[in-house]
């Protein structure tokens, strides 16, 4: 966050200045002397310090003592609006799931964007360009200039590809001054380390032996990103970071630990954009030696330990002063030529070999992780593990620490408890118990140590109940109109307002239920009088039941039957009405039997047949054993002719026309109807025997 001064020109009036304070600082000047109208732009920026209220929550904070639909509420800022309205004032009832728009412009400077670089003024956000001007839109190109259009500088490229047979630290690459996007990853995953240090010999990452954390580093006037994935479960290479842009000349290494019999060809790719390099330098150490007479023997440092290489370096200098001077003084055909030697044969010492932190063990609350930490040392052209007493002369790095992602929730006593649930013996009472987070939130009760959950229900004795009969007032109806009748009351023996004992905890004297009644003599008065009902007709399902019901003409001396007309001015009661005892569930329904098939000699009926639930729907609940037959034979009995007296035969010899099949001609059947018919009935029996 921070101090914002911001000049607004204008042509109608000058010099006018207007300071405006809640966290943050706004000086408004109006100016006729600039031909522009409604131009803004920002000078001097400064860091609000680290207490400072966000401007909006000022804002809407200036409104909790302002009544809202008749309370007060404490307001925050509500973000989640679509991007038009973000120049708006929107709070949210802190605690409510509402927010309102307390006004429809926010106090001029105040951030409206995923970033501080957005502005709201005069309603309108405005971005902040890299130029410190409100609209300019400028934004700063991959060469770091301000508004500029990626041309000042040149991505520089490459792969380094080469094979190191030698143990030690190797150059790679030479970031220049001004060099910015930088990017070095090693391509194929090494036991090697990539290291980093300024032209003055400072390490910055991975210097002298020592491996440094994954983190960030400031080197060069820049921040760089070190990666060193799991050495264990990933396969991905180290890399470099930076934005840039350098300050300063930076030299990559590459440190080789696992020299071979064979040589090993290292895959690392380098990305600079940088507006001074020129070409990837990918060799080893490389020193430029001017032609002398002097020498100087110097150990250049491929490796500090175990075989580096030396070579001497070789001045013009002054015959006698021996002052060194320009190479051109000198006959560069007599310059010695360096000779290479063994160097630092000692071998390298023992170091510390650190590995990720693992997770936490907690997801809230205090925790522990661990990692691994291993005392390792070059040995016969190999990093090898080695016993711990081989790094005593190195502080042993932690191998344990304490974590936490996030304060636990914890449950919280909400309300003090009860009055118990009876008034006297034994009940219970309750309390409010709820699982609230580090912000003050309710929430699930899994959040909360189930273990650690004070009770919220707990028994509670008032002492013993007296026992007592309890009864009702008298009834104000008698049981008869008139003459004697019976009035009653509720009688309970109990201990508290809740069960009820048997009647020989209160002792024997029971209160008296009933007592007689009289509204006075009867004076022939005639009534419908009502039998009880009869048992339902029905064991389950739909049935009905009866009563008897009478005119009766009441008197002092008695009942007497009177004929229903006596009481057809009175309502006559029902004498009958359907009851259902119990659902009866799934039964089987048939139909009537259809007509049989044939009338004599055996033919066949159908009929339908389902299950139905009560409520007449189908069901599949019915018992298959007792289904109702669908089909059965009928009329079994055999066909018997019918005799027509008319039908006679008129000639003797009508057996000849039945052997001839002349029957089928009407004038045979008719001439010799009896022997015709006899055969008529006989074809269908002997077809169907056949």
């Amino acid at each position: 966050m921070k101090n914002l001064l911001v000049l607004l020109l204008n042509t109608e009036q000058r010099g006018e200045a207007t300071v405006v304070t809640n966290g943050f600082t706004f000086c408004i000047y109006r100016t006729s002397s600039w031909k522009m109208n409604g131009c803004v732009f920002l000078l001097h920026p400064q860091a609000c310090p680290p207490s400072s209220k966000h401007i909006r929550a000022v804002q809407c904070s200036s409104y909790n003592n302002q009544p809202f639909m008749g309370r007060l509420y404490e307001w925050e800022p509500f973000n989640e609006v679509p991007g038009e309205q973000h120049c708006e004032l929107n709070c949210r009832a802190i605690g409510f799931r509402f927010y309102v728009r307390q006004s429809e412009r926010v106090m001029d400077g105040t951030p409206c964007g995923q970033n501080e670089t957005f502005l709201c003024v005069a309603g309108n956000c405005t971005s902040l360009g890299c130029d410190e001007y409100l609209g300019s839109r400028k934004v700063m190109d991959k060469c770091g200039v301000c508004g500029g259009d990626n041309t000042t500088c040149r991505l520089v490229s490459g792969v380094f590809k080469h094979s190191l047979t030698k143990i030690g630290y190797h150059k790679i690459v030479e970031i220049p001054e001004g060099a910015t996007k930088i990017n070095v990853t090693e391509m194929v995953k090494s036991r090697n380390y990539l290291a980093l240090r300024s032209r003055s010999g400072r390490s910055i990452i991975n210097g002298n032996w020592a491996i440094d954390r994954p983190g960030k580093y400031e080197g060069g006037g820049t921040m760089f990103t070190y990666r060193r994935p799991n050495e264990i479960s990933s396969t991905a290479g180290e890399s470099f970071l930076a934005e840039g842009p350098t300050k300063e000349i930076l030299d990559v290494y590459v440190s080789n630990e696992s020299a071979c019999a064979y040589s090993r060809l290292f895959f690392i790719s380098v990305e600079i954009e940088s507006t001074n390099i020129t070409c990837l330098k990918g060799h080893y150490v490389k020193v430029k030696m001017p032609t002398s007479y002097k020498s100087n023997a110097l150990c250049f440092k491929s490796s500090v330990c175990f075989s580096g290489f030396r070579y001497s370096v070789f001045h013009c200098v002054h015959r006698l002063s021996l002052v060194q001077v320009s190479d051109t003084l000198c006959d560069s055909s007599s310059r010695p030529t360096p000779q290479e030697e063994a160097c630092n044969l000692q071998p390298c010492p023992a170091f510390w070999d650190i590995g990720e932190w693992s997770e936490c063990s907690k997801t809230c609350g205090l925790g522990m992780q661990h990692r691994q930490v291993l005392c390792r040392q070059v040995y016969a052209n190999r990093t090898l593990n080695v016993h711990m007493s081989r790094c005593r002369h190195l502080e042993r790095p932690e191998t344990a620490s304490t974590c936490q992602l996030k304060i636990c929730s914890e449950w919280q006593i909400r309300s003090e408890w009860t009055t118990c649930s009876v008034p006297c013996g034994l009940g219970q009472r309750s309390r409010e118990v709820r699982c609230v987070s580090n912000v003050g939130d309710f929430v699930p009760d899994e959040e909360c140590n189930m273990n650690l959950r004070p009770i919220d229900v707990e028994n509670c004795d008032m002492g013993a109940c007296a026992k007592s009969w309890f009864y009702t007032e008298w009834g104000n109806r008698c049981s008869a109109e008139c003459g004697m009748g019976v009035r009653s009351r509720g009688v309970l023996c109990l201990t508290n307002h809740i069960s009820s004992l048997p009647l020989e905890g209160c002792g024997s004297e029971r209160p008296a239920e009933s007592q007689v009644c009289n509204n006075g003599p009867c004076e022939n008065r005639i009534e419908w009088f009502t039998g009880p009902w009869s048992q339902c007709s029905a064991e389950c399902g739909a049935g009905s039941q009866q009563r008897s019901v009478v005119c009766l003409m009441k008197s002092d001396e008695g009942f007497t039957v009177m004929p229903p007309y006596e009481c057809s001015s009175l309502d006559r009661p029902l004498s009958q009405q359907s009851c259902n005892l119990k659902a009866c569930g799934a039964k089987w329904y048939h139909t009537d039997w259809s007509a049989c098939s044939k009338t004599c000699e055996g033919g066949f009926r159908v009929r339908e047949v389902r299950c139905l639930s009560d409520d007449m729907q189908s069901s599949e609940g019915c018992d298959e054993q007792l289904r109702p037959a669908e089909k059965e034979g009928c009329n079994p009995e055999p066909c018997i002719p019918h005799i027509d007296e008319n039908c006679r035969d008129k000639y003797f010899n009508c057996n000849v026309v039945v052997q001839a099949r002349l029957c089928v001609y009407d004038y045979y059947k008719t001439t010799c109807c009896a022997s015709c018919s006899k055969v008529a009935h006989k074809q269908p029996v002997h077809r169907r025997r056949s």
